[in-house]
């Protein structure tokens, strides 16, 4: 189906699986309910779910031939739901919004609606792009181990 640009092999486990671990694992504890916006192939999401099976993640994905392969992909884990819409079109709300692959100003858009908190994985063009939002107070970027200038950065809103 062509869900990633990454082709299968250890650069996909590297980039996709260890990525998205290495971004869940600087989630506190208290990101119980997650909604993974443009969810693609699943990542972050599913990583997030499996790692932590006390988070319930919503994944979130406009494509609809996405969307059906992710709820077959993920149809045995009982804490992942799949939302096959417009995150625009999202009427619950959660603990954290998570994202990457998607552009950044569009997510913040669903804050405080969807969550007051957001994970967001970015490249390092977007890190001085995102920290503009004042409402918002941010933790330190952290660098992905891989080297590609990728960051992780989440953010609580103040309002």
């Amino acid at each position: 189906m062509n869900l990633t640009s990454v082709p299968p092999g250890p650069e996909m486990v590297e980039r996709h699986y260890g990525e998205s671990l290495f971004f869940g694992a600087h989630l506190p504890v208290t990101a119980v309910s997650i909604v993974d916006i443009g969810s693609g192939a699943g990542f972050p999401g599913v990583p997030l779910a499996i790692q932590e099976d006390s988070r319930r993640v919503t994944l979130v994905e406009s494509n609809q031939k996405k969307a059906v392969f992710l709820k077959e992909a993920a149809r045995s884990l009982i804490n992942v739901s799949v939302l096959a819409t417009r995150a625009e079109e999202v009427r619950r709300t959660f603990d954290w919004i998570v994202s990457r692959a998607v552009d950044p100003t569009e997510v913040l858009r669903l804050l405080p609606r969807l969550a007051l908190r957001v994970g967001l994985m970015i490249g390092e063009g977007d890190v001085s792009d995102v920290k503009k939002r004042t409402d918002i107070a941010w933790s330190e970027p952290i660098q992905l181990p891989w080297g590609d200038r990728r960051f992780c950065v989440y953010g609580e809103c103040s309002t």
